[in-house]
């Protein structure tokens, strides 16, 4: 069986598939690829599924020695990708599939604009399931353990034909201000402005992580109306923007807790959410109301 070995990890590589639905009665969240349109493009250029598991980069630095002949994508942040096969490194594109021979090197730079790399490898990463998914939930521990330098990752067996493309004509992640659309409620009412949202230049805080975004605007934030009231918790969902006491709005992502105790005042569009994904900390942020 081919198989993957890591040389170096960057700030953060984590396994991801499209996460583990269904079990947030038991206190499971989904988890799954933050990016998730990234993630399904890098397996649709190999012929992988959709939802096979990739490799998720945090602004790059990844490094992989193919042990085996294999073919890889790499979608997402944008950053330059390195190919090393003993006469020195090569550039090669993004969103694009390429083949490794037996020893040769891969190299993720660090990310140019965007937060998130996907590398999905042709059929798919083979680590054991938990709960019928492959993702690495960084809050609950569920799943793989965060890769770490002398890993050796086992590919799956080979999909069909390659599909018959070159290079896919996506956007790449935004460097400067990024807008979001979101729905009001259900909880706007328990802070005194929730226009505020839409009418704020946030800045993504360097406190963030797959867990949620939090937003700053160098300011106060959002106050609650009642400074002593309390809420029970309630059902979360990915998107959902949380306000706790201290003002400053919590975006939730793919690691995001299935309850909360404090006011969601708004949601993300659901395919606003992959963007958000992307957005560095110290990146501005305009919401805004999508009806």
């Amino acid at each position: 069986m081919d198989d993957l070995e890591v040389l170096a990890t960057g700030p953060l590589t984590t396994v991801q598939d499209r996460g583990r639905p269904g079990f947030a009665a038991l206190g499971v969240g989904r988890s799954g690829a933050a990016d998730r349109h990234s993630h399904a493009l890098a397996n649709r250029l190999l012929g992988n599924h959709e939802g096979a598991a990739a490799l998720e980069v945090t602004l790059g630095g990844l490094s992989l020695r193919a042990r085996g002949e294999t073919w890889l994508a790499v979608t997402g942040a944008n950053l330059d990708v390195l190919v090393d096969n003993g006469s020195g490194k090569h550039p090669i594109g993004m969103n694009a599939p390429f083949r490794l021979l037996s020893g040769d090197v891969v190299t993720l730079g660090m990310a140019r604009a965007g937060l998130r790399a996907y590398v999905a490898v042709r059929g798919g990463l083979d680590v054991p399931q938990t709960l019928g998914s492959r993702s690495t939930d960084t809050m609950s521990g569920l799943g793989p353990a965060c890769l770490a330098v002398g890993d050796l990752v086992d590919v799956g067996p080979r999909p069909g034909d390659l599909p018959d493309i070159d290079v896919a004509a996506v956007a790449m992640p935004a460097a400067d201000d990024v807008e979001l659309r979101i729905l009001r409620g259900p909880r706007d009412n328990w802070v005194n402005d929730a226009d505020a949202l839409v009418h704020t230049r946030w800045q993504a805080s360097d406190r963030s992580d797959r867990v949620g975004m939090r937003l700053s605007d160098n300011g106060s934030g959002l106050s609650h109306r009642e400074s002593g009231r309390q809420l029970p918790s309630e059902g979360i969902v990915r998107g959902a923007i949380q306000v706790p006491p201290s003002g400053e709005p919590v975006i939730f992502l793919a690691d995001h807790p299935v309850t909360g105790g404090y006011p969601v005042v708004a949601v993300v569009v659901d395919e606003d959410v992959d963007l958000a994904a992307q957005i560095r900390p110290g990146q501005h942020i305009h919401l805004r109301w999508s009806r």
